[in-house]
């Protein structure tokens, strides 16, 4: 009787416990446990992180590792039927859906900024990117400093245009922007002669260059604004969500999955057109891996 007595009052303990867990949920968790739902913010075209493929669905390398924290959330919360709803986003409407809770998380290409710590919070960082310009290779520009005097494309919402105005090779150049409400529009401002240049990062760059009808008409310049870190944003001053995120992104990156993840969509032929960005890890993105972080940039 003892036995079963204390078998009980263990089960009845385990069972209080359980209930004072899904009592103590706070933020995102508990929004998601009272809805039933998370809603996961992507990107149409940024590419290969968070865009459309051909039948109009959001794919990407960071898709991917926001699916892990989806699979996270439905066995921390005990619900395996956990509704996901996805919605798109862009660079000027992510940070303020975020935080009026339309979405739950933010899965594309968003630089981890000091600035932005604080109005967002941000989970371990997956990709490092140098800012660059993408030009046509009969323009004649070589440098930024050859940007004086034209007309940039950029998509609105990014740190492209500031980032120019602080290099010191053109702070004091006369550069004028026009802003593409996405990536593939800047981009498009530039396949039209709209634009002499696409300021924005690196592989989003070599994204839009490899998918386009002539890619070998352009090329980035290998000069570099400033170096960005790459993450999820979530929701600033959530601790429980924020925890099981870097926990969840930080075994990813422990065990070495993030690795045949990151080869499937910088390596490898990616959908819609089958192109490969050939685009390695570099030593910056290693050292993300091997030491998972949110270290925003200044």
């Amino acid at each position: 009787m003892k036995w079963f007595s204390r078998v009980m009052l263990g089960l009845a303990a385990f069972g209080l416990a359980a209930a004072i867990s899904a009592q103590d949920l706070t933020g995102t968790l508990k929004k998601i446990k009272d809805t039933g739902a998370i809603t996961i913010g992507y990107r149409e075209s940024s590419i290969p992180f968070s865009y459309l493929d051909d039948k109009q669905q959001p794919v990407g390398y960071a898709m991917d590792l926001c699916m892990k924290i989806v699979d996270a959330v439905k066995a921390e919360l005990k619900m395996p039927n956990l509704k996901v709803n996805l919605q798109p986003v862009t660079s000027s409407n992510r940070i303020p859906l975020l935080q009026n809770g339309t979405i739950d998380m933010e899965c594309g290409s968003t630089t981890n900024s000091v600035a932005r710590q604080q109005q967002v919070a941000f989970g371990p960082t997956y990709f490092v990117i140098n800012v660059a310009a993408a030009v046509k290779k009969n323009s004649g520009i070589k440098s930024l400093a050859d940007l004086n005097g034209k007309t940039i494309s950029t998509t609105s919402g990014t740190t492209a245009v500031p980032l120019l105005k602080q290099y010191e090779k053109t702070k004091n150049a006369d550069i004028k922007e026009i802003y593409g409400k996405d990536h593939a529009e800047s981009f498009l401002l530039l396949t039209q002669d709209r634009t002499s240049a696409f300021v924005m990062d690196d592989i989003l760059l070599a994204g839009q260059i490899a998918n386009s009808s002539n890619p070998g008409d352009y090329m980035i310049i290998n000069e570099s604004l400033r170096t960005e870190p790459y993450s999820m944003m979530l929701r600033k001053d959530d601790p429980q969500f924020k925890a099981l995120v870097d926990k969840t992104i930080g075994q990813v990156m422990k065990s070495g999955e993030i690795n045949k993840i990151y080869a499937k969509w910088f390596t490898s032929p990616i959908p819609p057109k089958g192109v490969n960005l050939n685009f390695p890890e570099t030593p910056a993105i290693k050292e993300a891996f091997a030491n998972p972080n949110d270290k925003g940039v200044q």
